[in-house]
């Protein structure tokens, strides 16, 4: 079953409520935050140019359709419609069973009134509007506007040229200063010391989205001179991009998001410091078997 209604602009958060539950219907009843995505964008025909939408460049390249979904997921969890695992694994709830449509009217109003009620009730329980389900986390942002306001192009190809190192490459060369064909860089990845490739990276700061056509440039300049691209942007990438990055019969070029390069600093702990908060607790019952 689909949608056959092509969006020519991106549908307000409870507009997708039905989407969504269409989406996991056809999933089987529970899918990862991609395949439900996915699937909403393949029933509603979502053109190139809603899909490169972001909702807040200067923040981070979340796209405007990515965030209302993740709104539309919020309510209907609270309606008790869907739900989600420790895994990020979301699913159809028993209710949901039952449930072919729902009115999106009703569903906010209803989950609103229980908002509103937690309130009144002196509950300190996480509002709507401060779930974790919407929007990026803190560091993130924060994050992403050093990368693309704060740091100089050369700071940030050392800063890829560092990140490559720490994650097992050698040789790696910043060559991007020297105009060679949209080329930044270049190195040796090593897989588990028995087999190497040669790489020529790209990295680039950006608030918008890369477009296919960046991607093949890319590839242009790389052919003949390494067995890999690697693509690296603070942004986002159009579909067009990654199935160009993929194609069949070109030279594979693999692609870092800004989401993925943050979570890949964090990884490393380059310029970003996970503290963990120490809990002490006491447990009598072993102090009375003693």
């Amino acid at each position: 079953m689909s949608i056959n209604n092509p969006c020519s602009d991106v549908p307000a958060y409870h507009q997708l409520f039905n989407p969504v539950l269409l989406a996991l219907r056809e999933l089987g009843g529970s899918g990862s935050l991609h395949e439900i995505n996915e699937k909403v964008v393949e029933l509603l025909a979502f053109s190139e140019e809603v899909l490169g939408r972001l909702h807040s460049p200067e923040q981070g390249n979340e796209r405007e359709v990515e965030y209302r979904l993740a709104w539309a997921r919020t309510y209907l969890k609270k309606f008790g419609l869907i739900d989600n695992s420790s895994r990020g694994i979301w699913s159809l709830t028993k209710a949901a069973e039952v449930v072919e449509t729902v009115d999106p009217g009703d569903v906010v109003r209803l989950v609103r009134e229980m908002s509103r009620k937690k309130v009144d009730e002196g509950e300190t329980e996480t509002s709507i509007e401060e779930s974790e389900e919407v929007g990026h986390q803190p560091w993130k942002m924060l994050l992403h506007r050093l990368l693309t306001r704060d740091l100089t192009p050369d700071a940030f190809e050392r800063l890829v040229q560092r990140l490559l190192r720490e994650s097992g490459f050698i040789q790696v060369e910043v060559t991007g200063r020297s105009g060679d064909g949209g080329i930044d860089g270049k190195g040796i990845a090593r897989i588990h010391g028995l087999m190497s490739f040669h790489v020529i990276f790209q990295c680039k700061r950006y608030q918008g989205v890369v477009s296919s056509g960046e991607i093949r440039d890319f590839r242009g300049a790389m052919v003949g001179r390494a067995d890999k691209g690697l693509f690296i942007t603070t942004s986002t990438y159009s579909r067009e991009a990654v199935k160009e990055a993929t194609r069949d019969g070109a030279p594979p070029i693999d692609l870092l998001d800004g989401d993925q390069l943050a979570d890949k600093l964090k990884e490393l702990s380059l310029g970003v410091r996970v503290e963990m908060v120490e809990k002490v607790t006491i447990d009598a019952d072993w102090f009375s078997g003693i």
